[in-house]
């Protein structure tokens, strides 16, 4: 609704015309520019003061217009751990990670790290004809797969103490698939019927109204007098009723969904078809493709396509662009997104496909990344199973005793993480204890201070989240040279990976345990009930989300850092 507001008002200024008195051109000016204030601070909201502004940002630009003349010693390196990328963008293309030992596309692995021609990054789901994996398990597929030779029939007094851990995780993804299957399958048996139904609907409805002028209130007017209720349609639906009161009903829930297309309609379902068939089926085992074995960690494997992508249903690189916007896109350019600095070079890593990331993939990603100088690690994803925890405990360590900073989203169930497991995270639901402290956990806020500030998307946690940053309505750069808004944790967390690579252009001298106390510490503290995640109106401190209750806040980060780096000398 802001941005239409701001097209109205433009429209608005250019249709009066210049006047010929330099007062009525001096006026128009101010209004232009008035309008391009407003427009970047809707679009950029993120980066304002919340005490100069009143706008609940992480105060970036406040830490610029105060250190204009501060020079950066040193670039640096961010790995984002994503979907494929658009490395073509305008506003990113300047922004890639190089890898300078290697030379392009000669089939020669200089570096001898074992990724042949790595120039920007590798995809982990690349395949062996040189591809990409599109469609993958979910991972309570996967341990399912694993574990049912051992575990199928058996009751827990049939298990060995050493695996009731593994059997109790085996009969909660049992309980999640057969949720999530009847799920996926009554929504395409909905779908099916629209499809089938859809032109015999039109062409009865043109009886009605033979111009197809109609709209929402026309068609709840017709249905009363063909009144049948929700269940009863459920009911007919199922026998393949399609009587007339059902078929304007059928019509009234395409105008409420959208999806009064037949095309649309059409591919929500072939979408639906591969969910059921792919994601959730046992037996589609996608590293076929890729030539790998899943349970083995080894390098090598996949290809460096990181950047290219096929047509089809979705956009495989669209996910890592945005992420990598936020970080890293151009600040001198005067287009799309000011990223944190043009210092920071984005490494992409491709590992995710549709359904839940290896964990072999994410573990061989972080690897891969400390090992080829990252400072960073951004991963924007999460799932409700790890079938190889101990793979990731162990690249967490490594990045730890590698001075690396791992940065994760939350995710966007609205839920408590500290009792619903979501990975990969450095926290053990076994013994409590965190694995390595080089991991920050975020969850998302919005521009507006007071109750409503925590998204109500955003999952939250007093002992598994560390800290919120901004996540709602970012303007992030999209492919082929785009920009557009989006919602999610997963833009939350490129905030505090860009803050902390900040800091360390800055302050080079800082451990990773200094870099993350100093994030969380110097975050903005608000003493104000907020509505909990997922609920409607029940209301908790906004401390007791999150373990240092506070927001992300870029300029007393760096304040407090400066302090830091002094004190060591």
């Amino acid at each position: 609704m802001k941005t239409i507001f701001i097209i109205i008002i433009l429209l608005a200024i250019l249709s009066t015309g210049c006047k010929s008195t330099k007062l009525s051109n001096h006026t128009n000016t101010s209004k232009v520019d008035k309008k391009n204030k407003l427009e970047q601070t809707l679009k950029f909201w993120y980066q304002e003061d919340y005490n100069g502004s009143k706008i609940l940002g992480i105060s970036l630009n406040k830490f610029y217009n105060l250190n204009k003349s501060k020079k950066k010693a040193i670039d640096i390196v961010v790995a984002v751990i994503d979907t494929k990328i658009d490395l073509s963008h305008e506003d990113l293309k300047e922004q890639i990670w190089i890898n300078t030992k290697e030379i392009p596309d000669n089939g020669i692995d200089e570096d001898s790290n074992g990724y042949m021609d790595d120039i920007n990054g590798w995809s982990f789901t690349g395949t062996k004809n040189g591809g990409y994996v599109i469609w993958s398990n979910f991972e309570y597929v996967r341990v399912i797969r694993e574990w049912s030779p051992v575990f199928e029939d058996k009751t827990e007094s049939q298990i060995q103490p050493e695996n009731i851990e593994n059997y109790n995780e085996y009969h909660r993804a049992l309980k999640l698939y057969e949720a999530k299957n009847k799920f996926y399958k009554n929504w395409r048996k909905s779908l099916t019927f629209n499809i089938e139904v859809y032109n015999k609907v039109k062409d009865t409805l043109k009886y009605f109204f033979p111009k197809e002028n109609y709209n929402l209130s026309h068609l709840d007017s017709l249905y009363k007098i063909y009144k049948v209720n929700d269940k009863t349609f459920r009911q007919r639906r199922d026998n393949n009723d399609q009587d007339l009161g059902a078929l304007i009903f059928y019509m009234i829930v395409n105008h409420e969904v959208k999806h009064f297309k037949l095309e649309d309609i059409k591919d929500q379902k072939a979408q639906l078809d591969s969910v059921i068939e792919k994601n959730l089926n046992v037996d589609f085992d996608e590293r076929n493709l890729i030539g790998d074995n899943p349970n083995k960690l080894e390098i090598g494997y996949g290809n460096n396509k990181i950047g290219a992508s096929i047509s089809g249903i979705q956009l495989i690189n669209e996910h890592s662009t945005k992420v990598s916007s936020i970080i890293a896109a151009n600040r001198k350019n005067e287009i799309g997104v000011n990223g944190f600095s043009d210092n920071i070079f984005i490494m992409p890593l491709h590992v995710s496909a549709s359904g839940d990331e290896h964990d072999k993939d994410i573990a061989t990603a972080i690897h891969y990344a400390v090992d080829n100088g990252a400072r960073v690690i951004n991963m924007s994803f999460g799932k409700e199973f790890s079938l190889h925890k101990e793979w990731i405990k162990e690249a967490f360590k490594y990045a730890e005793n590698n001075n690396v900073l791992l940065v994760h989203a939350v995710g966007n169930d609205g839920m408590n993480i500290d009792n619903s497991p979501f990975y990969p995270n450095d926290y053990n639901y076994d013994d409590k204890e965190e694995v390595s402290n080089n991991f920050i956990n975020v969850s998302s806020t919005n521009s507006k201070f007071g109750e409503n500030m925590v998204s109500s998307f955003s999952n939250y946690g007093k002992k598994n989240v560390d800290l919120f940053a901004p996540g709602e309505q970012i303007y992030t750069a999209i492919p082929d040279n785009k920009y557009d808004f989006d919602s999610g944790t997963s833009l939350a967390a490129p905030m505090v990976s860009g803050t902390a690579a900040l800091i360390w252009l800055h302050y080079p001298k800082l451990t990773v345990s200094q870099v993350k106390q100093i994030i969380l510490e110097s975050g903005s503290s608000y003493d104000i009930d907020v509505i909990l995640p997922g609920t409607k109106d029940k209301k908790v401190k906004f401390s007791e989300l999150s373990k240092s209750g506070k927001v992300l806040n870029v300029y007393n980060a760096m304040k407090m850092a400066e302090g830091i780096s002094r004190r060591k000398k």
